[in-house]
């Protein structure tokens, strides 16, 4: 299982430290797509959204390929990817697939790492107030 993980982790960072970079430096021609998803991505690049986006994906790549702070990189790449399914899914089918797959390595990676998130999924959690600090007095001697 931990070959399986590492892989996966791998695998999930080197892809979004690719379409991360391919934001920025676009060294993998892309057509632009057509219909309702080329007006979603056209809105979306003349608003400089995509700029955040690539940057996420960049910073959460390079977290998992550095094996530092798994937890957050998989917490902050978890929205994009629900995006790409929404987007493949419900505009652009053709990369319905690979989202998939990601889908799939973010889980494996998931499953591996979430003692960190036990916290998270608790029905009830007991709340105590903060302690206050007391004043307290120092007499000196005369």
């Amino acid at each position: 299982m931990k070959i399986l993980t590492n892989i996966s982790r791998f695998l999930l960072g080197f892809i979004f430290l690719v379409f991360g970079l391919n934001g920025f430096l676009h060294f993998i021609p892309m057509p632009p797509p057509s219909g309702v998803a080329g007006q979603f991505l056209g809105s979306m690049f003349v608003t400089k959204y995509l700029l955040f986006v690539f940057a996420i994906q960049l910073i959460g790549g390079v977290l998992l390929l550095i094996n530092r702070y798994v937890p957050i990189a998989l917490t902050i790449l978890g929205p994009i990817i629900v995006n790409i399914l929404l987007f493949h899914g419900l505009m652009n089918p053709d990369g319905l697939g690979l989202a998939l797959f990601v889908m799939i390595l973010w889980a494996v990676v998931f499953a591996s790492v979430r003692s960190a998130f036990a916290g998270i999924f608790q029905a009830r959690v007991e709340t105590t107030p903060a302690s206050v600090p007391r004043r307290t007095r120092v007499i000196l001697p005369a």
